[in-house]
């Protein structure tokens, strides 16, 4: 097994580190405390390509693999955690239209998601079913040519700012739970649909967080994305890559809780002494360090398992629930380190810790990354 980045994959992360440096680390303690979204950063990643990252060439894309992908949501995590949002879903509609889509589904919807034209979110929550993605109640019946769907949807990024959301409904209740799902591709302006409200948050504030609501919303029969009634395959196929791009995202807010840290442990003396000095706070660098490089192996094996096109729900299970975990841990032990300039809004450590909070949360808890794992391994070693 390889533990270093191609050249491809430094380059990669080069230029996001660069981008991160010139466009976000100077806008994003205003803009967070502002809770406002980063509308300057938003346009230069659009004119440098970042909504078609994924996205194949033909399209108009990039065509990079997944750790190419996580490097980029890393990176821009330790900027911004915020930022990298702004990308994840919109990510997540794409790899499903790439891969369940029809031809004419793929030329029409994959040219303007990679120029960021069509900014799209994901809409599978709802406000009775969050980790039990299969229990989502929202209908969509057919109709002479038309899906009229009524329900409304939860906790989804991107509403705000997005165009297009791939929805989740329910075409067959007589089906079993998990069974009589679909995925319907839908349009702001869509009479019927709207935005209700927006959701404040304790933190990754600039993206807004808002529900969705449809009341006899009218959708082409064509908008159907894969198979009718055989949505949920497709719900946990995407959340594979979700989760991969967690990981990525916690791992990248670990290292800024850790190098900040790092630095200012080796900066601010007390008795007599740089922090760093102290065995105590040695201990915490210690322990931080250990912790975010287990995370990034993690990671970068789940995610080189998705781009191989293999099934890697358990690593990336793992990976999720081990680097969000470890992004909490820093972000709390950051706080220790810098004291109480660690709890005031003059530093970004601050954020990092309510940050932290949504990925041990988002994409299915940690509680439930742990039933995941369990049944799994349960398969993997058989009585």
């Amino acid at each position: 097994m390889h533990f270093e980045f191609t050249e491809l994959q430094t380059s990669v992360q080069r230029m996001m580190k660069e981008f991160v440096d010139r466009e976000v680390m100077p806008i994003a303690m205003e803009y967070e405390l502002a809770d406002k979204y980063p509308t300057p950063v938003v346009e230069k990643m659009q004119e440098l390509g970042f909504f078609g990252f994924t996205i194949p060439e033909e399209y108009g894309g990039s065509g990079m693999d997944e750790v190419c992908y996580a490097i980029a949501m890393e990176e821009l995590s330790v900027g911004w955690m915020s930022v990298a949002g702004i990308l994840g879903t919109h990510m997540m509609t794409a790899w499903m239209i790439l891969n369940y889509g029809t031809d004419e589904q793929k030329k029409t919807y994959l040219p303007k998601m990679a120029t960021g034209e069509w900014h799209s979110g994901m809409a599978l929550t709802e406000p009775g079913s969050g980790s039990d993605a299969a229990a989502l109640k929202t209908r969509a019946v057919r109709e002479d040519d038309q899906w009229v769907m009524n329900g409304s949807k939860m906790f989804i990024s991107n509403a705000e700012h997005g165009t297009m959301f791939s929805v989740f409904a329910r075409t067959d209740p007589e089906k079993p739970k998990a069974k009589g799902i679909s995925c319907i591709l839908v349009h702001k302006g869509t009479p019927g649909f709207q935005v209700s409200r927006h959701l404040k948050k304790m933190g990754y504030r600039g993206i807004r967080t808002s529900e969705l609501v449809f009341e006899d919303a009218r959708v082409p029969l064509e908008n159907l994305l894969g198979q009718e009634n055989e949505g949920f395959p497709m719900i946990m196929s995407g959340l594979e890559g979700g989760r991969v791009n967690v990981a990525a995202r916690s791992v990248g807010l670990a290292r800024a809780a850790f190098e900040d840290s790092m630095r200012y442990s080796q900066q601010r003396e007390t008795f007599g002494k740089p922090l760093a000095g102290h065995q105590l706070i040695q201990a915490k660098l210690a322990e931080m360090g250990t912790r975010i490089h287990a995370a990034k192996l993690m990671t970068y094996h789940a995610a080189n398992l998705k781009a191989q096109g293999k099934r890697c729900d358990l690593e990336a299970g793992m990976a999720k629930f081990f680097a969000s975990e470890t992004a909490e841990f820093c972000a709390s032990e950051a706080i220790q380190v810098h004291g109480g300039m660690g709890y005031i809004q003059e530093l970004p450590v601050e954020r990092y810790f309510r940050d932290s909070k949504l990925l041990v949360v988002g994409e299915g808890s940690n509680e439930i990354q742990r039933l995941i794992i369990a049944k799994r391994l349960l398969e993997q070693y058989p009585a």
